[in-house]
């Protein structure tokens, strides 16, 4: 799997608003899977709704995507990482088969104001129909 990879509204939001995102506690970062016929733009993609109709289905998948838990935001010799837990889909024969990108967003309610935080490519369809799907999150998944 390649890197998380920023979209640059969330660091305009995060560095330039004085409100950005309370990673430990105050935001609710969930992790979605969509398919290939979404078409990410790291310039311009700010909000959930930029997405389309494009996230998977299937057995053992919720829409909206799966809690980050135990986000940590840690600041160590000038170094800013966020870490968080392992998701998982769990596997099912009628699961899905076809989630080409993971994107991690702070979940409002709302997708017009569901700001997008990163994504990453998973370089193939991936799916959980015939085993677990689990990413792990490298230490410091989001480094400042």
């Amino acid at each position: 799997m390649a890197s998380w990879l920023v979209y640059d509204p969330a660091k305009t939001f995060q560095f330039t608003t004085g409100t950005g995102l309370d990673f430990d506690t105050g935001t609710t970062l969930k992790i979605m899977l969509v398919t290939s016929a979404y078409t990410p733009n790291r310039a311009t993609h700010d909000f959930k709704d930029d997405l389309g109709a494009t996230e998977v289905t299937g057995t053992n998948y919720t829409a909206g995507g799966i809690a980050v838990s135990t986000k940590v935001w840690s600041l160590t010799a000038n170094v800013g990482k966020l870490t968080g837990d392992t998701v998982t889909w769990l596997q099912h024969a009628s699961g899905f088969a076809n989630a080409r990108y993971a994107v991690m967003y702070d979940d409002t309610g709302t997708p017009s104001t569901s700001r997008l935080v990163m994504y990453t490519d998973l370089g193939s369809d991936r799916g959980n129909v015939s085993s677990d799907l689990a990413l792990q999150f490298p230490t410091g998944l989001f480094t400042v």
